[in-house]
């Protein structure tokens, strides 16, 4: 594969980090886009050049992707624990699922950027029970999986004869990741951090395999492609999880948790049997965590940071 010259929107966060490890072990020419001196410094930290710009500044773009073959849009404001709860808590991450993502997709074009690839989630996809989903598979548009469904359009519409857009629907992140830290927590303070039902499937993806998927992405052509390792029964999960976090079990939130944790939660609680096999087909990879087991969590694992973090 020839080298590209890749700007990470997105690298200095915690996934972010992993693909411009990913991107530098296979020799692309990698620039962080971050927007201050302190996050230069980050990216100067983890070996890799940066460049100033904003997603939600369209014309700090422009002059960012300048000289770029791809853009790789990882930029997101996901709450966690109990700061997901509060109000207006979602309003920037949808901001930068939609208009951060239109912004990436016209200062490309204004650039001559010729690929732009941009994540997205699997929890698009309606509940499905035991059956086996693919990238043809029906999407339930409900107010919280709008902003991802109208980031993938923008990127899907960059792509013509000599534009390519890719979108990868990751599955749920599990390892060096601010929001298993957050679970973690939770399961070691006796909370129910379950949503669903323990027979349903869940779609999960190794934090490590985020970026050499987005390395495959570099020469994948447009279009949406499933990520993550073989489907996982959402009790085994939990499991790991308590057992991990030193409790005895992790339970399920029931119907006034539920409410409490808002109308976010719905699409995490949906049964989602999901395959990667066209993104294979189509790139070659392959995650190197293919089948999720509790050693996932040992990234994060820690008696200090589970059971003497501030309550």
């Amino acid at each position: 594969m020839a080298l590209v010259r890749v700007v990470l929107a997105g690298g200095t966060g915690a996934l972010g980090r992993t693909c411009l490890a990913a991107l530098r072990d296979a020799d692309h020419d990698v620039v962080a886009l971050v927007r201050s001196s302190g996050g230069a410094d980050l990216a100067t930290g983890l070996g890799v050049a940066s460049v100033r710009g904003d997603v939600l500044d369209p014309d700090s773009l422009v002059a960012a992707l300048e000289g770029a073959d791809a853009v790789v849009n990882l930029a997101t404001g996901l709450p966690v624990g109990p700061a997901a709860r509060r109000r207006g808590a979602w309003r920037v991450h949808d901001r930068l699922r939609t208009a951060g993502v239109a912004h990436v997709v016209q200062a490309a074009r204004r650039a001559g950027v010729r690929r732009v690839v941009q994540d997205s989630v699997s929890t698009l996809y309606a509940a499905a029970g035991e059956r086996w989903l693919t990238e043809q598979s029906p999407i339930e548009i409900t107010a919280s999986t709008e902003p991802a469904a109208v980031g993938e359009s923008e990127v899907l519409a960059h792509a013509d004869s000599s534009h390519t857009g890719v979108v990868l629907r990751l599955g749920t992140v599990l390892g060096d990741d601010p929001r298993t830290q957050s679970w973690l927590r939770a399961a070691a303070r006796g909370r129910r951090v379950g949503v669903g039902r323990p027979e349903d499937w869940l779609h999960v993806l190794h934090s490590e395999d985020v970026g050499t998927a987005v390395v495959a992405a570099l020469h994948a052509p447009t279009g949406v492609f499933n990520v993550g390792a073989e489907p996982v029964r959402r009790d085994d999960v939990l499991a790991a999880l308590a057992q991990a976090a030193g409790a005895g079990r992790a339970g399920y939130a029931g119907a006034a948790a539920r409410w409490w944790m808002g109308p976010r939660v719905d699409a995490a609680a949906r049964s989602l049997r999901v395959g990667s096999d066209h993104f294979a087909a189509q790139t070659g990879w392959r995650p190197r965590h293919p089948v999720f087991d509790r050693a996932w969590f040992d990234v994060v694992r820690t008696g200090r940071q589970l059971h003497d973090a501030p309550r």
